[in-house]
C-alpha cells in the first residue's frame, strides 16, 4: 500500500507557465514547464528545479529564468512576484495550496530587469521622500531613548513589520505609470515615524511630502493593499490616520497665514 502511494508521489508533476522576458526593452512572453512534484515544495522549489534542468514542458532546453531571493522567510521580499493573480512572496507559497497550473508573472507596477526580477527603486524613493528615519547623533551616546507608550509601542510594532516588498504597491490601481502615487506602504511608514518621539521631529515634512505631487490624495481607497499585505499591516488604517494629520495640517498652515 504504501509503495503504490509512493509511486504514485513520484510520478506526480507540477505544471508551471511563467511570463518572461528577456530585457527590460524587450516584449514578454510566456513558456511552460513541469517539474517533479515533493511534498512541501514552494514555488521557490519549482523555480530551483527549472534551473537544474532548463527544459520547457515540450523537453526543449531554454534559458534559465531568472528571479530573486534571500531569507526564504517571508521577511526580505525579495521573492515577490505574482503567483495565480496575487502578489505574494514565492517562498511561502506552498504548491499543495496552489491551483494548477501556477502561474508566474512579475510584478508590472515595477520595470522589469529579467523574468521575474524587477526593481523597486520607487519604493526606496518613496521612503526618501517621506524621511523614513529616526534622526539621531551617532557620534556620542545619547543615553536611554524616550518612552513611549504600551499602546503606541503596540501599533509602531505592527507597522514596524513592512519589509518593502511591493505587495501592496502591485495590488493598489492607483499605483501606475500615469502617475507617481507612493503608495501605501509609505504612507504608512510615514505614520510609524510620526508616531516616535524623536521621529516626530520631521513630522511636519512628512505631511508636506504627502500633500504633495503623488501624496496621499493619489490614494482612490481600493483597499487592495490591506488584502495582500502578508504581515497583516492595517494599511487603510493607516491612510485614514495620515489622512486626518495632513488634513490638520493643512488648515492649520492655511489659518496661520
Amino acid at each position: 500500500m504504501s509503495t503504490a502511494a509512493e509511486t504514485m508521489e513520484t510520478t506526480r508533476t507540477v505544471h508551471l507557465i511563467i511570463e518572461r522576458q528577456d530585457s527590460p526593452e524587450s516584449e514578454p512572453y510566456t513558456q511552460e514547464f513541469v517539474v517533479p512534484y515533493r511534498p512541501g515544495m514552494n514555488v521557490i522549489a519549482c523555480l530551483m528545479e527549472i534551473q537544474r534542468n532548463p527544459r520547457n514542458k515540450q523537453g526543449d532546453p531554454v534559458a534559465p529564468v531568472t528571479w530573486e531571493m534571500n531569507c526564504l522567510e517571508e521577511i526580505c521580499g525579495a521573492c515577490t512576484m505574482v503567483i495565480n493573480n496575487r502578489p505574494r512572496q514565492a517562498c511561502s507559497a506552498l504548491v499543495d495550496k496552489l491551483e494548477q497550473p501556477i502561474r508566474i508573472r512579475p510584478m508590472r507596477t515595477f520595470p522589469v530587469v529579467r523574468d521575474l526580477v524587477v526593481d523597486r527603486s520607487r519604493m526606496f524613493d518613496a521612503l526618501k521622500k517621506i524621511k523614513a528615519w529616526v534622526p539621531i547623533d551617532g557620534t556620542y551616546d545619547l543615553g536611554a531613548g524616550p518612552r513611549m507608550s504600551e499602546r503606541d509601542q503596540q501599533i509602531a510594532y505592527e507597522l514596524s513589520r513592512c519589509f518593502t516588498c511591493g505587495a501592496c504597491v502591485e495590488a493598489c490601481p492607483n499605483v501606475n505609470d500615469k502617475n507617481s502615487f507612493i503608495g501605501p506602504f509609505a504612507i504608512s511608514q510615514a505614520r510609524l515615524f510620526n508616531m516616535h518621539p524623536t521621529g516626530a521631529m520631521h513630522k511636519e515634512d512628512r505631511l508636506e511630502a504627502l500633500m504633495g505631487e503623488g501624496g496621499i490624495h493619489e490614494c482612490g481607497n481600493a483597499q487592495n493593499c490591506v488584502q495582500v499585505c502578508p504581515k497583516g499591516i492595517p494599511l487603510t488604517t493607516s491612510i485614514a490616520a495620515m489622512n486626518r494629520q495632513v488634513t490638520y495640517h493643512a488648515l492649520g498652515a492655511w489659518l496661520r497665514k
